[in-house]
């Protein structure tokens, strides 16, 4: 299927035009074009920012049943509309259908949950030790919020920046990745018909490096939220320095997968393999190095090969594909690339790794099989570097004390996890573990939407997202005293 429509930018409550279009292609089958979606320049930021500066003072302190309203009148629409728009997602980023599915249904209970927080946010009251005064502690709206938005999650991620943004009062400029425009314009498209006033929300598409600089160094912007790579998000936090922005960065992951001798190694595999290798391994929590222990180790390694072996690798839309395609041409030719840098450093490519030019009904695509190595070591490239893709690579270890210091040798910290029966070295990984979330016999993709977000080390920077820990970002702390 080809469309040739436009999709234009959300800017004051008007759908405006660029001076250009670039056309989206599904990576399942790149004859199928999405859409064209505008390509805005830097007066579209500089308009966007404006009209969030004019909507601010009347959103900052309008009711919050109004909000919560709004915000719940989104989240049911998506949850409504979660099969079209799971397609879509899928359509246009690769994820299999139902994992499009899950992340949208995901979004709306987003809002909606959000929707709630717009009627929880709290203060407090204290005495002075001064007598007769009172002291009253309460939060408030930042501002104008940046959202820089990456292509591996295009709905779940604006919404878990979106909502509580719009919940506690901010006013938003949306810049989501060129490479899935159409879920971005979906969900703004939603969001204007949500009750939310001109300016509150505002979308801009285009290039990163013209859209996300403009709003990054705009002086009308309180704060940026960011998520995407390292070095993008160490430029983000340099800028946004100079002109005491306030920044909350989400970047990269090596996240380590430790197998124990103890493990059931049924279990352990299938999460290995969850981990590792859905969503095409194109999540920042995928695990990419199992750390294994030597007693389970060739277990394991014939087990990953036999399982592996049945999945399939096919169009993400048809039903009974496992894997997707890689969203893109860049993203295939770094992962190929990465499978030569192993085999080169020595490491053995036990299984998969290899370019599928067509799906099973002869389509073009961003394919290739999952990959394996095995006979690795720490300080391999693969093991070092993040990849974003379905490669994993496997470590072997003696005990315990090894597997632990390998996982956390590494600059980065977002997710980690253990496979083990054992309650001892559980509960001493879970506090032992640098990484800011841990999964002990769990994927180390998936965490719930009501709960904190977030790693440590290269992996994060700023207050978490999600649940309650985003008003520590989207708020800021007022201390107000009163004389009796």
């Amino acid at each position: 299927m080809t469309t040739s429509q436009d999709f234009n930018n959300l800017i004051n409550g008007e759908w405006l035009a660029g001076p250009s279009t670039a056309p989206n292609l599904n990576p399942s089958n790149l004859a199928d074009v999405v859409g064209h979606y505008t390509q805005g320049g830097a007066d579209h930021v500089n308009a966007a920012v404006a009209a969030a500066q004019a909507a601010f003072p009347a959103w900052s302190t309008s009711g919050i049943q109004a909000r919560s309203d709004a915000l719940d009148n989104i989240g049911r629409e998506i949850l409504a509309r979660k099969e079209e728009l799971g397609i879509l997602l899928a359509r246009e980023e690769g994820k299999t259908r139902p994992e499009g599915i899950g992340e949208v249904t995901r979004a709306g209970h987003i809002f909606k949950f959000f929707a709630g927080e717009c009627l929880r946010l709290s203060g407090e009251t204290l005495p002075s030790v001064r007598p007769g005064i009172g002291i009253d502690i309460t939060r408030e709206p930042v501002g104008v919020v940046g959202l820089i938005t990456p292509w591996n999650f295009p709905v779940a991620i604006p919404a878990w920046k979106i909502a509580p943004a719009l919940a506690f009062g901010n006013c938003v400029v949306l810049k989501p990745a060129d490479l899935v425009s159409g879920s971005a314009w979906a969900l703004a498209e939603i969001i204007s018909r949500s009750g939310i006033p001109a300016g509150v929300f505002n979308l801009v598409m285009g290039r990163g490096s013209v859209i996300g600089d403009a709003l990054v160094n705009h002086p009308g912007v309180t704060a940026i939220s960011f998520t995407g790579s390292v070095g993008v998000g160490g430029r983000i936090a340099q800028s946004a320095a100079q002109s005491f922005k306030k920044v909350q960065l989400e970047m990269g992951g090596k996240n380590p997968q430790i197998v124990l001798d103890d493990a059931n190694l049924t279990q352990a595999v299938e999460l290995c393999v969850q981990s590792s290798f859905f969503s095409t391994g194109q999540r920042c929590t995928a695990s990419s190095r199992l750390i294994v222990t030597e007693g389970i180790y060739p277990a394991f390694i014939e087990a990953m090969k036999a399982r592996m072996a049945t999945l399939k690798v096919d169009d993400a839309l048809k039903m009974g594909t496992d894997i997707g395609p890689v969203s893109s041409e860049s993203q295939l030719a770094q992962n190929l690339s990465y499978i030569a840098i192993g085999k080169a450093e020595g490491a053995t490519l036990a299984c998969g790794g290899e370019r599928l030019p067509r799906s099973s009904e002869g389509h073009e695509g961003y394919y290739m099989t999952p990959a394996l190595f095995s006979e690795s070591t720490p300080e391999m490239r693969i093991n070092r570097e993040e990849i974003f893709g379905p490669v994993a690579s496997v470590i072997c270890v003696k005990d315990y004390e090894e597997a632990l210091a390998t996982a956390n040798d590494t600059p980065f910290g977002l997710a980690a996890g253990l496979a083990t029966t054992s309650l001892k070295y559980a509960t001493h990984f879970k506090r032992h573990s640098q990484s800011g979330m841990v999964m002990v016999n769990l994927p180390t993709a998936g965490v719930d939407y009501h709960v904190p977000f977030g790693g440590r080390k290269g992996s994060s920077y700023g207050p978490r997202e999600q649940g309650k820990y985003a008003q520590e970002f989207f708020t800021t702390v007022k201390t107000a005293y009163t004389l009796a």
